[in-house]
């Protein structure tokens, strides 16, 4: 079968971002499609030399057409908005150039879905949806989106595609809700959340050690808790450094490091460095490639996934969360909905008070030297990463999708 993939952000395990599309599709390959990628160079690694416009690629029998777009997690809201615009209208000449069965186009943003919608009608060809966030749902909650006529625009734009996909796929129980509240119906929505790259990040253990070793001499032996993510406005990485703070008096025996960028990155460095905790007990460092975060959670001792007290966020399905799992790095989270359930079952880790700095530190410090709890939890997350959460799992779910919308 041969498969067009939108996707803006497609990214590989040497890049700086989360590889869904690249695993799902390298799983769709082997099985014997044909995957067209049309998507842009926002998340590709400098190894690959691009040139201005258009460029076509091949990665592990992946056929990609990469539109040369600079972008930045540093970007201004507006500045986002033009280049999803100009994405759009691009990819939408480049899609309607590649003959394929089925399109299949995955957010964010919200705008990928109009050349898969454009694809599908003008090929008569059907349109499978997923949905990586409620867009405009969370947008709107957090103040980004404040013109009435945007808002309205971005409404009928996930409605209708909504109501014109053949089939829709959700990250999370939440995000299925939210379609399903379309009045789409449950039996044209698949559960397929992010998933535990087990190939890639469950090493032996020497091979943290060895990268702490040489890169974190600042330990001292302590705890090592790690945010590997991004600094955005959603994220609320402040967080951080108000339980770095009271980590300083009541668990000196921990230490933190947070790393990534985001428009939000030198607000919280000047925080920390405000509240004393900078390079102290709190390590803010820049973004590396997955390939080295599989190096910091091996030998990391506790993941963190965080975000702000927006109850729509809490149907997200973070990265961070999977990557954790499938390195056996026990989770801290301080947010409710299905992961905050999960972990509580499966005790895979520990939830954390968003308002109660102190409560957190301790929880935080309890857990980590409960030798009997802690061992648990990396029992539960190997369990998890293979039988609950793997690419594979998902990957399986989404082709059984893809090709149900073709059978229909």
């Amino acid at each position: 079968m041969k498969i067009l993939y939108l996707h803006q952000y497609f990214a590989t395990p040497s890049s700086k971002s989360g590889t869904r599309s690249y695993e799902m599709a390298k799983r769709l390959v082997k099985n014997g499609h044909d995957v067209t990628f049309v998507t842009s160079s926002a998340y590709l690694s400098d190894e690959f030399s691009l040139k201005n416009g258009w460029n076509y690629l091949e990665i592990e029998g992946i056929k990609l057409h990469i539109l040369n777009l600079n972008y930045s997690n540093n970007d201004g809201f507006i500045k986002r908005i033009f280049k999803f615009i100009n994405f759009s209208i691009r990819s939408t000449f480049k899609a309607l150039k590649i003959k394929s069965n089925v399109v299949f186009a995955t957010s964010t943003p919200l705008t990928i879905a109009i050349p898969g919608l454009v694809y599908s009608k003008i090929k008569g060809k059907p349109l499978v949806f997923e949905v990586r966030d409620l867009w405009p749902e969370l947008p709107i909650a957090t103040g980004v989106i404040k013109n009435p006529l945007i808002i309205s625009f971005a409404r009928w734009l996930e409605k209708y595609t909504y109501r014109n996909s053949s089939r829709l796929v959700g990250l999370s129980p939440g995000m299925c809700d939210g379609i399903a509240q379309q009045g789409i119906p449950r039996s044209k929505i698949t559960l397929a959340t992010n998933s535990c790259d087990t190939e890639l990040f469950d090493v032996d253990s020497i091979v943290g050690e060895n990268y702490i070793n040489s890169n974190f001499s600042f330990l001292n032996g302590r705890k090592l808790i790690v945010y590997t993510g991004t600094f955005g406005l959603i994220n609320d990485v402040g967080y951080l450094v108000e339980i770095a703070k009271e980590a300083m008096n009541i668990a000196p025996e921990l230490c933190f490091v947070a790393i990534g960028e985001g428009m939000e990155k030198e607000k919280v460095i000047e925080k920390a460095s405000s509240a004393g905790v900078l390079n102290k007990n709190l390590y803010i460092l820049p973004a590396v490639p997955k390939t080295e975060i599989v190096k910091i959670l091996s030998a990391a001792d506790l993941s963190l996934s965080l975000f702000g007290p927006i109850k729509e966020m809490w149907n997200n399905s973070a990265n961070k969360l999977f990557d954790s799992l499938a390195s056996q790095t026990p989770i801290a989270i301080n947010y409710g909905g299905w992961q905050k359930e999960f972990i509580l079952e499966s005790k895979c880790g520990v939830v954390l008070d968003h308002r109660n700095y102190k409560s957190s530190v301790i929880n935080i410090k309890d857990f980590l030297f409960d030798m009997k709890a802690y061992n648990l939890a990396k029992d539960s997350c190997r369990t998890l990463s293979y039988e609950r959460f793997s690419r594979d799992i998902m990957a399986k779910k989404l082709e059984n999708t893809i090709l149900e919308a073709c059978d229909d």
